[in-house]
């Protein structure tokens, strides 16, 4: 296997292709602006056996939020129904290779699979390794995922206003620079720009390359250009909780185990209308 644990290469995949108790998971999703559809491309060409996790259908239907994490009975069943058990080996891709897969990555470990993989380079890999694709809609044999969250791995925003006041705590913005610095206007509608006091700005694509993760002294390096130390206490975020988990990703696989997302991030905080904003970088 690949040297990081959180990590499988395209040949060791295809190597363990159609085993038992092994998952492969599309996690694609794009930002209207990367004028892709993610489940439309999944039915033309994905990895054999893979099926599509939907990140606007597997969430808090109740939530005014995107992306806002589900109960547990909820990802159970949906996860079930995509005949993935918490005991399998999860694969998870996205067509970018490092942009949505990680938040899938990151979901999957809080409702408690104990061996979730990111394909390293994703699906452009995948593909230029030459290796097969088949099409069409997926059609899993249901399975039984027995869900467990850890209530560790994510912040609400009743524990980031308490978080934004705490000095021991590292705060890591996963957005590009000039909407951290509020000098670029936010996406969605009614949410204000800049970030939260005291926050640390380390977009996300600085860790990056190739659509794969950089090696961890590049890592190391990125995030003490930020003013981040890896090794602290660090709270995650970004515009709906979807890149933040690249910080997660980079962060565990320097061996930092305590690192948690703000699941309703730039969106909920923007969007509130007591919340300090600050900015500037």
């Amino acid at each position: 296997m690949s040297h990081n644990p959180f990590l499988i290469t395209p040949d060791e995949l295809a190597e363990r292709l159609g085993r038992p108790g092994l998952s492969v998971v599309d996690a694609s999703w794009y930002l209207p602006a990367q004028k892709r559809m993610a489940e439309p491309e999944f039915e033309i060409a994905h990895i054999p056996g893979a099926v599509f996790f939907d990140q606007d259908a597997i969430v808090d239907p109740v939530s005014p939020l995107p992306h806002t994490l589900p109960s547990a009975e909820i990802f159970a069943d949906a996860v079930g129904r995509l005949g993935i058990a918490e005991t399998d080996t999860i694969v998870v891709y996205d067509g970018l290779g490092l942009f949505s897969a990680p938040r899938v990555w990151w979901m999957f470990r809080a409702f408690g699979a104990r061996d979730v993989r990111l394909l390293d380079g994703g699906f452009p890999a995948w593909r230029n390794g030459d290796h097969p694709v088949e099409s069409g809609k997926a059609a899993p044999e249901p399975a039984t995922f027995q869900a467990r969250f850890d209530t560790d791995a994510v912040v609400t925003l009743a524990q980031m206003r308490r978080a934004v006041d705490d000095p021991a705590l590292q705060v890591v913005d996963a957005r590009p620079a000039d909407r951290f610095a509020g000098e670029a206007a936010e996406p969605r509608e009614g949410v204000r720009s800049g970030h939260m006091p005291g926050a640390f700005n380390l977009p996300f694509l600085q860790l990056a390359e190739d659509g794969r993760l950089k090696s961890p002294d590049e890592l190391r390096a990125a995030f003490a250009a930020a003013g981040v130390d890896p090794t602290g206490p660090v709270v995650t975020s970004c515009g709906s909780g979807v890149t933040a988990a690249v910080l997660n990703l980079a962060l565990e696989t320097l061996g930092n185990r305590q690192a948690r997302l703000y699941d309703g991030s730039w969106t909920e905080w923007g969007g509130a209308t007591d919340t300090p904003v600050v900015t500037g970088h």
